[in-house]
């Protein structure tokens, strides 16, 4: 057993709330752009907001939630994308005395209905006609639920109508009653296995969170900085950006539709962006296949290269040396400066969590001028447990846990979290809450790791995904997952093999790079996946992949068998999370056939 602990730079007082930074920016920096928001009308242009005029919009909501009968403590359901409502509700309703209660945009209906009555929600704010009718036709499954407002039919300003009844020192009362160990959210899991269970997260926890991690980050969280958010805001990973984007009094913009997410990031211009692995995949893919399309493929593996070999160099106690420093200088101008300017031009941070980021990713972009820091934790930690900061980077790891917080690595792989972050328990649920927390303040996160002599965390599975084959071997897919997934014409992997006598693995194809294969392959350009599946040109491509993945691993564990799926995982099928992971239950039972197959020819 290892552990490793940070101590604390920040102690949140039993009287503090997430309210709390709001008020004190109002008053000590009233001015500062705290939020780019878009205007309505036909030009939809943007418009600033001050600390001062969101602290008032918020009180402002927080009236209407009062005259509509919200007390403290009730739970009020918020469904919408990405957007500034969809801040200034939470925090509304945090000074409210209430709790927010999200649900992803993109959720069904049997999902919205599980939430409002599981939580027991008073009311729900919803974004749309569409996800209106979908909580109209399940409220006779949430008998607790009295009101719903939606954001595209004025919500805000029926909101503030409302208000006007209620005397704005009602709220100020509401807020200096609050306490650090209310709870402030329940987030439910996206639920890669079961039903959905509530995560009770207090102010506290998040609060402990975020202002022991902006000290540490002021690359990130630092007034001048600003962001895009473009995650859902229903996510503990990009809720924790919105409070720290307040804490730090940095500026944020909301990207409601990641369609138009090049366009946002061109206008708006961030210094630091939030993202999953999967989007710096893509990235990273649509750079390369530009190139090979252009004619520059040569050009791009060798900037690429350059890219890596400048990274890694800079974590020896010499550095890149002259001859390094001069082709990463050429490249810059020819390739780099291009990646960093589909970000924007002034993006030189980056944050990835939810899934592992990979070394090979993050040298990449480290080497072309946006540092990556791959952080690490779950919605039960607040979510943020550990982090890579600018004074402690060590890419291919999650980095150190962040200051007030203690990692164990328990003797069966187990990473085991402590401190103020770790959440309460799940709503309603003591037999699963039992399951991860410990007596003493421990939470099992199911999660296998190890900690070397440093401190830094490194992820190497699931408990729960541990595949063991027939002859007793134990393999970790995800390793091999992440070196399938590194060529451009690979959207998912998922690996095989539990009680088999070999590993296979299940292969989709990213429907963006499909158009320039065929062209380049002489297929018709309507030729679809399931055509192709044992096209041998296509399996050749494939299977240079998974070459690649097999040298990574040893050859008990190496992939042996594949099978291209006829489409890819998205989330309306349910093999995808929000959050773009991958549902491996329901893969694997969905392509039961497939898996079948493999194993009985």
């Amino acid at each position: 057993m290892r552990e490793f602990s940070v101590p604390p730079i920040v102690t949140v007082g039993d009287s503090a709330s997430l309210t709390d930074p709001v008020w004190e920016n109002a008053e000590v920096a009233p001015d500062t752009v705290q939020f780019v928001r878009r205007a309505g009308g036909a030009d939809r242009a943007r418009t600033e907001v001050t600390c001062r005029q969101f602290r008032d919009e918020v009180v402002t909501v927080a009236r209407g939630l009062v005259a509509a009968g919200i007390s403290p403590g009730d739970r009020v359901a918020l469904m919408s994308r990405t957007r500034y409502e969809w801040t200034l509700i939470d925090y509304a309703i945090w000074a409210a005395g209430a709790v927010t209660v999200p649900i992803y945009e993109t959720s069904s209906a049997e999902q919205a209905a599980w939430i409002l009555a599981d939580s027991g929600a008073v009311a729900v704010v919803v974004e749309t006609p569409a996800h209106a009718g979908l909580v109209d036709g399940v409220r006779d499954r949430c008998p607790e639920l009295r009101q719903v407002w939606q954001i595209e039919q004025g919500a805000v300003d029926e909101l503030t109508t409302a208000g006007e009844s209620v005397d704005p020192a009602e709220i100020e009362v509401r807020r200096s009653t609050a306490r650090a160990d209310d709870i402030a959210t329940i987030i439910y899991t996206s639920g890669t296995t079961g039903r959905p269970k509530g995560c009770v997260v207090t102010h506290r926890n998040m609060y402990a969170d975020i202002a022991n991690a902006v000290p540490v980050l002021p690359n990130l969280f630092r007034p001048g900085a600003s962001t895009l958010l473009f995650l859902p805001l229903a996510h503990a990973f990009a809720r924790l950006i919105q409070i720290g984007v307040v804490q730090a009094r940095a500026t944020m913009a909301h990207c409601a539709d990641t369609k138009n997410l090049v366009a946002e990031l061109q206008e708006f211009r961030p210094t630091f962006v939030l993202s999953v692995p999967r989007v710096f995949e893509k990235v990273y893919n649509g750079a390369r296949q530009k190139a090979e399309s252009e004619g520059k493929g040569r050009i791009f593996d060798r900037a690429e290269k350059v890219a890596i070999a400048y990274s890694e160099a800079l974590e020896t106690a010499d550095g890149p040396g002259l001859a390094l420093r001069a082709q990463h200088v050429l490249f810059d101008k020819l390739v780099y400066g291009r990646l960093r300017a589909a970000l924007g031009g002034r993006c030189r941070d980056a944050i990835s969590g939810g899934a592992p980021l990979g070394a090979r990713l993050g040298h990449f972009f480290r080497g072309v001028g946006v540092n990556i820091s791959e952080g690490y934790g779950l919605t039960e930690t607040a979510p943020a447990a550990a982090a890579n900061l600018p004074s402690a980077t060590r890419i291919g790891t999650v980095g150190r846990p962040l200051p007030g917080v203690t990692i164990r690595i328990e003797d069966d792989g187990e990473i085991l979290i402590a401190g103020e972050l770790v959440f309460r328990g799940y709503w309603r649920n003591e037999t699963a809450t039992a399951e991860v927390l410990s007596s003493d303040g421990w939470f099992r996160t199911g999660d296998l790791g190890h900690l070397d002599e440093d401190g830094y965390l490194s992820i190497t599975g699931r408990k729960k995904e541990i595949i063991v084959t027939a002859g007793g071997k134990n393999v970790a897919p995800a390793v091999l997952e992440d070196q399938v997934r590194a060529h451009p014409l690979v959207s998912q992997c998922v690996v095989v093999g539990d009680r088999q006598p070999f590993i296979a693995a299940l292969v989709t194809v990213d429907e963006e790079s499909l158009p320039r294969w065929l062209a380049a392959h002489g297929r018709p350009e309507t030729t679809s996946v399931a055509e192709l599946r044992d096209d041998e040109a296509l399996r050749a491509e494939i299977q240079g992949a998974i070459d690649q993945a097999n040298r990574s691993v040893s050859k008990a564990e190496a992939i042996k068998v594949f099978r291209i799926l006829p489409r890819d995982f998205t989330e309306a099928t349910g093999e995808l999370t929000p959050s773009l992971k991958v549902k491996r239950q329901v893969v694997q039972k969905t392509y039961a056939a497939e898996i079948a197959d493999i194993y009985h020819r």
